[in-house]
């Protein structure tokens, strides 16, 4: 969770279940590029959940 984001201001990321399924984890079940990254991958054995942010 490195760099600045550029995410506009006032965005806000609320997908329907459809959307979530049909969309973003189809293509990362597919290993294609999702153009947001408003999704991050996360190696949860390699961080502390304190510092989950």
């Amino acid at each position: 969770m490195e760099g600045e984001s550029c995410i506009p201001p006032g965005f806000r990321f609320h997908p329907t279940e459809e959307e979530l399924v049909g969309y973003y984890l189809a293509r990362k079940v597919a290993d294609l590029k999702i153009d947001l990254d408003v999704i991050t991958d996360v190696d949860l054995y390699r961080i502390e959940p304190w510092d989950l942010q």
